[in-house]
């Protein structure tokens, strides 16, 4: 199972796992709602797919089920859009 992103892998900026800020392909790419909005068709820069809003985890789920730790950061992720 694949755990929820802590933050954008664009400008690294921190997501909540409860929070409604984040927004996914269908690979799991995690980006900001600011970041998403300088991507050329709202697509992901990763794959070129589709962007959803992520869906929050319940607060109760997040005792057991946390998000994960592990940041991501694609270097250029900008630069490589030009």
């Amino acid at each position: 199972m694949l755990e929820m992103r802590p933050n954008c892998e664009c400008c690294d900026r921190d997501l909540s796992a409860s929070g409604d800020d984040a927004f996914i392909c269908s690979f799991e790419c995690t980006w900001c709602a600011d970041c998403v909005q300088t991507f050329p068709g709202g697509a992901c820069p990763n794959c070129g797919g589709m962007l959803q809003l992520r869906p929050r985890r319940a607060p109760h789920k997040l005792v057991t089920s946390p998000g994960s730790t592990i940041r991501v950061v694609t270097p250029g992720c900008r630069t490589d859009l030009a």
